[in-house]
């Protein structure tokens, strides 16, 4: 009977260590991919973050589902040549400065396109946006006969209604006027229909001393008008008060000049910012 030849040592590295080294390189690159972010501005990361899996800015065609399914990959990622595209057609050049943290390094982005230059491109977005939802309440302000007694206005960040303070209170006073109850509830309307982010109200003063028994200065005496304005949308209207906030900012941000009485009326006011809600 033959003899069965002796088992032969295997060629090559053990299975395990195949396994094992797998699992170093993944490693690898997921420290890397940290110590990569770790140099970028975490604030305008987040911002990105917030604007590409918000919708409404039309660069992730599947949003926050592309994340759920696990699709990021490949519904959304590979979309951002539209935001190079945009940055371009608005007369920014895709190129690295010394100002901004270049995004090359990271699989998906734009070749040479910074956070800076992004920042830019969603500050654009926004002010689109903000444009357009100020133009609506401008519509519904007039629509409702309350245009000479709100003034509607527009940034990047937030629309924004004025109304003035004698309007709203007599002198020295945090007692809301009856008349401007009246202009508050229509404005309670309009805020209901578009204000669905975050919405502050800001008190505002001139810069004439005040000092009387209920209010020592001006800043608590914005702030008590703000507080009240703030209490009354909360009792007459369905929005939610923990997208309701309040400041008083006295005499500090005047809008005209405290050497002329007009210019004191116009900076007794109080200010309704509508915030974009990608911010």
């Amino acid at each position: 009977m033959a003899k069965r030849k002796a088992d032969e040592p295997k060629k090559g590295a053990p299975e395990w260590q195949t396994t094992f080294s797998d699992l170093m390189n993944l490693l690898l690159c997921f420290f890397v991919m940290l110590f990569a972010m770790s140099n970028m501005d975490e604030q305008k990361l987040q911002e990105f973050i917030a604007a590409m899996n918000n919708s409404t800015f039309s660069l992730l065609n599947g949003g926050a589902q592309a994340v759920g399914d696990g699709l990021l990959v490949s519904n959304g990622v590979s979309q951002l040549n539209e935001l190079d595209q945009y940055i371009n057609s608005t007369g920014k050049t895709a190129q690295s400065s010394n100002d901004g943290q270049n995004l090359e390094e990271f699989e998906g982005f734009p070749e040479n396109v910074t956070v800076d230059q992004l920042q830019q491109a969603m500050d654009a977005l926004q002010l689109q946006e903000n444009e357009e939802l100020a133009e609506l309440m401008e519509e519904a302000v007039s629509d409702s006969n309350i245009a000479d007694q709100v003034d509607v206005s527009f940034t990047a960040q937030y629309v924004k209604l004025t109304m003035n303070g004698a309007l709203l209170f007599d002198s020295g006073s945090a007692q809301l006027k009856t008349d401007a109850q009246h202009v508050l509830d229509k404005v309670g309307v309009i805020l209901q229909r578009y204000g669905e982010g975050i919405v502050e109200i800001i008190g505002h003063t001139d810069n004439v001393p005040i000092h009387s028994a209920k209010y020592a200065d001006n800043e608590e005496l914005s702030s008590a008008r703000a507080l009240s304005v703030f209490y009354y949308l909360v009792d007459h209207t369905n929005l939610d008060p923990i997208n309701l906030q309040h400041a008083g900012m006295g005499e500090r941000h005047p809008i005209a000049s405290n050497e002329t009485d007009e210019g004191r009326r116009n900076n007794r006011r109080v200010e309704i910012r509508i915030y974009n809600q990608s911010r």
